[in-house]
């Protein structure tokens, strides 16, 4: 099969199956193999079930036919990867080219195992003499389409020069300009000249106004596109909408006060590879003489809010005195400046009954940024009520947790506030953006202590209760040091490794680690475990030291075998106080 380090193939063999030499379009005529003789074939692997190859389909199927209308020697054979015909037949039906039967899924399997296919969509290029071109085509046909055409390496080389000339001689006009169209539209949908932006700088922002995203950010940017006008700072934002909708398009397009790109403009596809857009949204800066200055201002936004317009055109420069002023205002925080947004300057209990932010100053809060729809939440809550319960039986009076849902309805939020014993703010609550920009929030569960003083103490929270528990309280560097010490000093005496029942067949080695779960018991453990690296067995020490060599041991003589001092408290064994 392979010759020369190249790897190639017959088609013939490659298609055929048992007393089959065809294989078939979608009105069921058949097309003999032989015919695909000196042609280029694509072997495309993909399914119905699959989002991303009924993404990917529509490309392909454009590329396919503008290489076929050109006279290309090119054709594409679906392998299809459905679990019933009626899916392979209907998911065919949208396809120009050929297909192996479904019914020959001996040849379909072969096929998979020959190109070792571990994920869909995949489609392999093989050109007219059976040489490996490429397994890598859906890539190329994502960013090129049919100017990937003949697909061998050659041209990709050749490719990857064009698009490193375009970012060397980028300008506005070559990010925006498509074909004949030289225009971007108004919120009133007037043709406006490409020319008009030259010399300016343009913010090029990519999102979808179905998003929550958009709803939080937009309003925002917005702002500081007004207040960079009222500075007289030459700045257009030019939108570049993901909508696959005209109506929700132009229902947008309406109410925006920038720019933007026709629905449906082929240039968005290559926007978005050109700028190898990774995350929604994204604010590419364009300088004025065209060139790229920062592929997402998005974060810097996120982060200051309006602010951020201060640090316009975001160069090292301005973004210097950004910092300033933020470090200025985190300095200056407090509860209040963190909870209170005008009338809103309460929390709530489950009841309904607002309890001012005032009554909670000088406490330490943990914010609990958490949803009903979070599986991680669910399976986290259990811990965070034991260990809140813990602390609040000490320190009842300077002690909350105050709940901040995503959740997208009241019926979600209540229910799953419903088994939480804190605090929270009300779902429709617009200190819920804020507090996520201020702590940049990224995932839930997410848990950020906040001190007595109102300063930051802790954006670890989750970490700290996972490992050690209530005994994080009130989650201080210091309280993390005199923790780390006691956790160096708990296994003084224990024995570095033990024989257990539980795992007979090695040795358990006494071992300092993060979370994990214990296989004694099932519950969560952190610090220190018996621990086997080969099998990824873990113990909690007092699960280890109870029954270790296979006998038993009583709980006074297990605290003994750990260190006079210490007691062993479900995962962890620590120092009696």
């Amino acid at each position: 099969m392979a010759g020369n380090g190249a790897e190639t193939y017959d088609i013939t063999s490659l298609l055929s199956g048992n007393d089959r030499d065809y294989v078939v379009r979608n009105n069921g005529d058949q097309v003999k193999i032989a015919d695909l003789k000196d042609k280029t074939v694509g072997l495309y692997f993909s399914a119905h079930w699959c989002p991303p190859c009924r993404g990917f389909t529509p490309k392909l199927a454009e590329t396919y036919q503008n290489l076929t209308s050109q006279s290309k020697p090119l054709e594409v054979i679906f392998i299809s990867h459905d679990e019933d015909e009626e899916s392979f037949t209907s998911y065919f039906s949208e396809m120009p080219w050929l297909a192996v039967p479904f019914s020959d899924s001996e040849a379909r399997e072969r096929l998979d195992e020959t190109f070792k296919i571990r994920g869909i969509p995949s489609l392999v290029m093989i050109d007219a003499n059976g040489n490996l071109l490429t397994e890598k085509a859906v890539g190329f046909v994502r960013e090129h389409m049919s100017d990937a055409y003949p697909f061998t390496p050659e041209r990709f080389a050749e490719l990857k020069e064009i698009a490193e000339a375009e970012k060397r001689n980028q300008t506005i006009r070559s990010i925006l300009v498509r074909g004949e169209r030289d225009y971007v539209l108004s919120s009133k949908g007037d043709k406006v000249p490409v020319s008009e932006l030259e010399g300016k700088y343009v913010g090029l922002y990519f999102n979808d106004s179905r998003s929550g995203e958009w709803e939080e950010f937009t309003p925002i940017l917005t702002q500081i596109h007004e207040k960079l006008k009222q500075n007289n700072e030459n700045f257009e934002i030019v939108t570049v909408l993901l909508d696959d909708e005209e109506s929700s398009f132009n229902d947008t397009l309406a109410k925006l006060p920038f720019y933007v790109i026709p629905f449906e403009d082929k240039s968005i596809e290559k926007l978005i590879r050109y700028f190898e857009l990774r995350s929604l949204p994204t604010l590419v800066m364009i300088g004025s003489d065209g060139k790229t200055l920062r592929n997402n201002c998005a974060d810097i936004i996120e982060e200051h809010g309006v602010d951020a317009w201060e640090g316009f055109p975001f160069s090292q420069e301005k973004m210097g005195i950004l910092e300033e002023k933020a470090k200025a205002k985190l300095e200056q925080q407090t509860l209040e400046s963190l909870l209170v947004r005008g009338e809103f300057n309460y929390v709530v209990r489950k009841d309904g009954t607002k309890i001012p932010v005032s009554d909670l100053v000088g406490k330490t809060i943990i914010l609990y940024f958490s949803a009903d729809w979070c599986g991680p939440c669910h399976a986290f809550l259990p811990k965070l009520i034991e260990e809140y319960n813990k602390i609040k039986s000490k320190h009842p009076d300077s002690f909350e947790i105050v709940f901040v849902s995503s959740d997208r309805d009241e019926d979600s939020y209540n229910d799953f506030y419903s088994s939480m014993p804190w605090l929270a703010l009300p779902l429709d609550d617009p200190r819920k953006s804020f507090l996520k920009k201020t702590f940049k929030i990224r995932g839930i569960p997410s848990l950020v202590a906040i001190g007595p003083n109102g300063k930051t103490v802790s954006k670890d929270v989750r970490m700290l209760l996972t490992e050690h528990g209530a005994h994080a309280y009130p989650f201080t560097e210091e309280r993390i040091k005199e923790l780390q010490v006691e956790i160096e000093n708990m296994a003084k005496g224990w024995p570095e490794k033990i024989k257990h029942e539980l795992h007979e067949s090695h040795e358990l080695v006494l071992t300092k680690c993060g979370p994990y779960c214990c296989d004694g018991c099932d519950e969560m453990g952190g610090n220190w475990s018996y621990k086997c690296r080969e099998c990824d067995f873990d113990l909690h020490p007092k699960c280890a030291l109870e029954k270790a060599d296979g006998e038993n041991m009583g709980e006074e003589d297990g605290q003994n075998a750990a260190q006079e001092g210490y007691v062993c408290e479900g995962d962890v064994c620590r120092k009696v106080e």
